[in-house]
């Protein structure tokens, strides 16, 4: 069973684009590196995101955790999905990777081990 983890947004901007996602809808920023951080739910309901400087995919993304990303990834490429560049690392237990589902919408895996 997957649940939602976080979203991701991407930014041309950092500054600009955590001042509005503050003044909009009300998200604290909490900063990760120059590049990267945190938007957190400032009542804790609902999810966090990251928001980071726009890389590869010029669109938010949503996030799912799942037991195994290997299993998740046969499972999706079985139903006509595919993996989207190499399993990564993300400290020493967590990784991640993006998928595209079988509409070619893009979503991210995420997964700890041990």
């Amino acid at each position: 069973m997957a649940f939602v983890e976080h979203f991701e947004i991407p930014s041309t901007d950092i500054v600009r684009a955590q001042g509005f996602y503050k003044d909009v809808l009300g998200y604290e920023y909490e900063s990760w590196a120059d590049d990267m951080g945190m938007l957190l739910q400032p009542d804790k309901q609902g999810i966090n995101g990251d928001l980071h400087v726009e890389g590869v995919l010029k669109h938010p993304t949503v996030v799912f955790t799942v037991e195994s990303i290997e299993e998740t990834v046969a499972k999706a490429v079985e139903k006509g999905g595919s993996q989207l560049g190499e399993i990564q690392p993300m400290g020493e237990k967590a990784r991640w990777v993006y998928i595209t589902d079988s509409e070619g919408n893009v979503i991210g895996l995420y997964d700890e081990r041990g």
